[in-house]
């Protein structure tokens, strides 16, 4: 029996296959009613289940194709495991998450994202898809085919990825500072953009922010001591009042993108462990008002929440992105694993955020209604249009598709 990585979801399937190559998932597909691919499983919902059998690409050969400018990897990579390649080829990512753990075709597929105002989530970093479809053979999409943008965030729904082709930019160094104590709201889009990637942290237990996270190219002028009321944090800090040896270098030191850019280190397990987690997007321009709303609820936050992060993604073409048309602000909320009380929590951001037009991560807890979410997303009939193409007998649908992306 598996589950995801919090373990508040058991899959349905009835077995989990580590196929060993591209023609073991062509015949896994061939011979199966319903599949679902199963990336690292750092999806808080039933996105990746199925009623009929997974399949995990962590045991396909290892393929990093190194070009001009671009990279073909193979989809059960994760990112902890392609970074520092790179990094020797003179060479590195858009972005990263803040997790190195995750798969690279998962986090593509479900619109994750790192931060920073001229960021875009990671999937509008992917120039092409090679992927098994419902009819067991092999095909490759490319940025420039019409219906691309709906190909990379997929959900999971067009066929099995079994390799991506990444955009690169050239290497460079990183350093980062933990500043502490920033109470206005009305600072925090001078904060956000003060840097490559900036986070935000709060308890909604208190004023403004506990915690922001200030990661820079290495070749940018080192941020003061003290700024916008805040102070530099004289030791490494962790989000969640975990171990601090866990996160990312956090006192200035210099190191390498793929050493800053996420949160946590790869030798460490991801995050804090039990938890449940849930993500809202809202509109650049509504930065403020989105934390104003938040404020208004947090006495029915707090009692449930680990922590709030606050980042900024650019904004991007693609279908069923969180960013797709707008510059956006994404409101994270990492929950305490009891699913009452996270629930209870959910519905009291979503009815603050309700007049921001607040898309929810496809990947995380969430409640919106179809009807809500088909409103939020102007391509979703395109994205549903090309699953029913690309799979007319639903092989690789299950209950949440068939809800929000009906046929």
């Amino acid at each position: 029996m598996t589950t995801n990585w919090a373990g508040n979801i058991t899959f349905g399937a009835t077995a989990l296959h580590r196929p060993t190559s591209v023609a073991e998932v062509q015949e896994i597909i061939a011979r199966s009613e319903r599949v679902r691919a199963l990336g690292s499983g750092h999806s808080f919902n039933r996105i990746a289940d199925t009623d009929g059998v997974q399949v995990s690409l962590a045991a396909l050969p290892r393929r990093v194709e190194i070009g001009d400018g671009e990279v073909t990897v193979t989809a059960g990579l994760r990112y902890g495991e392609l970074v520092a390649e790179l990094d020797a080829a003179g060479y590195a990512l858009l972005n990263m998450g803040s997790l190195p753990h995750i798969v690279v075709a998962g986090a593509a597929a479900t619109g994750t994202h790192g931060s920073g105002v001229a960021n875009q989530v990671l999937a509008a970093g992917v120039s092409a898809v090679q992927l098994v479809g419902a009819d067991a053979e092999v095909r490759t999409l490319r940025r420039g085919d019409p219906a691309f943008p709906g190909a990379v965030i997929s959900l999971g729904a067009l066929g099995i990825v079994t390799a991506m082709t990444l955009d690169l930019q050239p290497a460079f160094g990183m350093r980062q500072w933990v500043y502490e104590g920033l109470r206005g709201f009305e600072d925090v889009e001078e904060v956000l953009s003060a840097a490559y990637s900036v986070s935000l942290y709060t308890h909604w237990r208190g004023e403004g922010f506990e915690q922001v996270w200030v990661k820079q190219r290495d070749t940018d002028p080192e941020p003061p001591a003290r700024w916008l009321g805040m102070t530099r944090a004289d030791a490494q800090r962790h989000p969640v009042g975990g171990d601090p040896a866990q996160c990312t270098p956090q006192l200035g030191q210099p190191g390498r993108w793929y050493e800053v850019l996420p949160h946590f280190r790869l030798e460490f397990t991801p995050s804090s462990g039990d938890e449940l987690q849930s993500e809202y997007f809202v509109p650049r321009a509504a930065l403020v008002d989105a934390l104003r709303a938040l404020e208004g609820v947090r006495e029915r936050l707090a009692p449930a929440l680990m922590v709030a992060e606050v980042r900024s993604i650019a904004a991007d073409d693609l279908w069923l992105s969180p960013a797709q048309g707008r510059d956006t602000i994404a409101l994270h909320f990492t929950w305490y694993p009891e699913e009452g009380p996270a629930r209870r929590a959910v519905a009291a951001v979503e009815e603050a955020l309700a007049p921001l037009d607040a898309r929810p991560h496809w990947g995380k807890v969430f409640s919106t209604s179809p009807e809500r979410v088909g409103e939020l997303w102007p391509h979703l009939p395109d994205a549903a249009a090309l699953i029913r193409q690309h799979d007319p007998e639903g092989k690789f649908r299950n209950a949440l598709l068939d809800t929000y992306l009906p046929r």
